[in-house]
């Protein structure tokens, strides 16, 4: 039989400076946040993580 594994944690990451996304406020003051390069800024900017 197969060992159980853990489970992983799906995050969804957003640019906090796109105008292409909706700006969301952070009511979790832990969230992820990570430098990044987001393809419609062009650009390495702060992407945060948002709930969906």
């Amino acid at each position: 039989m197969a060992m159980s594994k853990d489970v992983r944690v799906t995050m969804i990451l957003e640019c906090t400076s796109c105008i292409y996304f909706s700006k969301e406020s952070s009511q979790y003051p832990n969230r992820l946040e990570l430098r990044k390069f987001c393809p419609y800024c062009y650009e390495y900017t702060i992407h945060g993580e948002i709930k969906k």
